[in-house]
């Protein structure tokens, strides 16, 4: 992908990292008014607002999560992301929860210059018993910048390529002939074609007479004038071709430019131009091959729709749907469709099918599932001129999720027959329905690792509260899980309820359900102090569309709960609901009293909090790492 960071201080960073020194600096003063932060001694920021619990380098840039994979001989599960824009880094885990290097100091496993890809390395994807069994990358190499969907694109600046893993993953040696897919399907005028996903489905071998178990790939782009599009190509050669013929089969997916699955605002907008395209099945228990199909995507946009400009508008959304044959070529088209995560930073998903095999399922005694993680981008797309040289790490990956067909029984009424994130799956005649929707919740491991080694566990009793009522004890630090419920008794658009976290005397920052508008809203407003003095520090309120549905009870109807689970990790905050609903960004609070949590009720009606437990402390996701 086009994420292009020229570092001034890389070459330092490395110099040091290697030398394994850290510079001193004074002590920050977190009880004063921040300053400008780029003053500060360089690495002086390193500490407040890293996360402790997330996937991250040990220095430098973060870009998107790709090139996940489950080693084959080890169990080993290989999380991959993009790294100073050089190239690609990453680590293994055997729990989802602690994570080790691949490289010391999270250098590069594969790094731009070869001659396929002299500028750059996007996106890829790892075949997991590829060449003479052995993991092999297919990824975008990059001859040409820029690329952008708004100007014209110049052939040849994107092909797809082969590199094969070396010595457990800690490098990927590049093929020694050209790019596999040389060109973007003849006579289209793509406005991008990067990122393949490669992917086995019997369903997609049944619809194209295809021998089982073939090997395909979706590759995102879309068509100037048209709108965004994912590709979709065949391995055609048997096992001794190592991958290198590929059939272009056609438009897997296509949508018009600019347009949406629903204007009511559920599910975003499809824009001009896909990335990042995902393609995968499930169940109500996780990954299968003859499950739902799913897709994932990053769909590029632009506020004005005539005369469309480079924006920073990002959307991570979701499609579930069907598969026909159509003039002879397979053709998806969504049955429901929404957001993956709400979060405006929070972008380009990378996601892979973890077998019950694995190291990690075999601990947890997890199925086979499909795990996804997303990008927490910390400079909004590198538009942000943000301290580098004295934080000395800009992103993170956010919590790994495990997906699912959800379904939930609801009454049939106007609020469940809407076109939204969701679909009616079945009907009854005790005026009921089923609903379906992809389910998203926090990988199993890391959760249950955050609470159960705990520093400290922090009961509040919850039930009818005033806005503002403090907790009796707040968090010692500013890395926590918080999980607790808020049960409403009316829709009335005068109600919200929620909490306030992070906060104190200068700062705090709400989160809060509203029928208003069926939002939950992150009101960043007064999150940091630091924003005074440095424009880099958003304090936009973000916000997501999330529908409370009539429940049948005892009584007649009852207004679905809303369960809430919040992660709190240096800056990032991750705000989960209803195993259906995410929205995670950043908040860079700078008091060191920030840490206090009150209760949010406002409006006539009443609203009923349930308990309310913090779990303190998470895990240390680098064990190994040393500063």
């Amino acid at each position: 992908m086009p994420r292009m960071y020229k570092q001034a201080f890389v070459a330092l960073v490395a110099e040091l990292a290697t030398a394994n020194i850290i510079p001193r600096h004074a002590p920050i003063d977190y009880t004063g008014t921040p300053p400008n932060l780029s003053t500060l001694a360089n690495f002086s920021l390193f500490e407040t607002w890293r996360p402790r619990s997330h996937v991250l380098p040990a220095f430098g840039q973060i870009g998107d999560p790709c090139m996940h994979y489950t080693d084959p001989e080890t169990g080993l599960f290989h999380v991959g992301y993009l790294h100073d824009g050089t190239g690609a880094s990453g680590a293994t885990t055997d729990d989802f929860v602690t994570y080790t290097d691949l490289n010391n100091n999270s250098a590069n496993f594969i790094l731009a210059g070869g001659k396929n890809d002299p500028v750059a390395v996007f996106d890829g994807s790892v075949i997991e018993r590829g060449i003479n069994g052995t993991p092999t990358l297919l990824y975008t190499s990059v001859s040409y910048l820029p690329i952008q969907w708004t100007i014209a694109y110049t052939k040849g600046s994107e092909t797809q390529s082969l590199a094969i893993a070396r010595d457990g993953g800690r490098n990927f040696t590049k093929l020694e002939h050209g790019p596999v897919i040389p060109s973007p399907p003849f006579a289209v005028n793509v406005t991008g074609f990067r990122d393949p996903f490669v992917f086995q489905n019997p369903q997609v071998d049944t619809l194209l007479k295809k021998r089982n178990g073939t090997e395909y790939t979706i590759i995102s782009g879309g068509t100037h004038g048209d709108g965004p599009s994912l590709f979709l190509y065949a391995h055609y050669g048997g096992e001794s071709d190592n991958f290198q013929t590929w059939e272009y089969i056609g438009e897997w997916w296509h949508e018009k430019a600019n347009t949406t699955w629903t204007e009511a605002g559920w599910a975003g907008r499809w824009g001009f131009n896909f990335e990042v395209g995902n393609f995968f099945a499930l169940d109500k228990n996780g990954y299968n091959p003859h499950g739902e199909i799913f897709t994932t995507i990053g769909a590029e946009w632009s506020f004005n729709p005539i005369v469309p400009q480079v924006s920073d508008v990002r959307e991570m959304l979701w499609a579930a749907g069907k598969q026909s044959i159509v003039n002879g070529s397979i053709e998806f088209e969504p049955t429901m469709a929404g957001r993956l995560d709400a979060g405006k930073s929070a972008y380009a998903a990378a996601g892979k099918a973890v077998p019950a095999s694995s190291q990690a399922s075999q601990k947890s005694g997890a199925p086979d599932r499909f795990l996804t993680y997303l990008w927490l981008t910390g400079d909004f797309y590198g538009t942000l001129n943000t301290p580098k040289a004295q934080q000395n790490w800009t992103g993170s990956l956010l919590l790994p999720r495990e997906l699912s067909v959800g379904y939930l029984d609801v009454v049939d009424n106007e609020l469940s027959r809407e076109k939204g994130s969701w679909r009616v799956d079945a009907e009854r005649s005790n005026g009921t329905v089923t609903l379906a929707t992809l389910n998203q919740k926090i990988a199993r491991e890391p959760l249950a690792a955050f609470t159960s080694n705990t520093s400290a566990i922090i009961k509040q009793a919850g039930g009818r509260r005033s806005s503002g009522v403090t907790f009796d004890r707040s968090p010692s630090s500013k890395h926590y899980v918080l999980s607790t419920s808020i049960t409403f008794t009316s829709r009335s658009n005068e109600t919200r309820a929620g909490l306030e976290i992070l906060s104190g005397d200068l700062e705090t920052t709400h989160i809060y359900y509203q029928f208003s508008n069926e939002s939950l809203v992150v009101d960043r407003s007064n999150s940091s102090a630091a924003a005074a003095t440095n424009d880099w520090v958003l304090t936009e309120t973000e916000s997501g569309k999330l529908r409370l549905f009539d429940m049948p009870s005892a009584n007649g109807t009852k207004i679905e709960t809303l369960d809430l689970t919040i992660v709190v990790d240096g800056g990032i905050v991750e705000v989960h609901v209803n195993d259906r609903f995410a929205l995670s960004t950043w908040v860079w609070s700078w008091y060191e009293d920030s840490r206090h949590i009150r209760f949010i009720a406002e409006g006539d009606d009443e609203v009923e909090f349930g308990d309310v437990t913090i779990w303190e402390g998470l895990v240390d996701a680098w064990p190994e790492r040393r500063l």
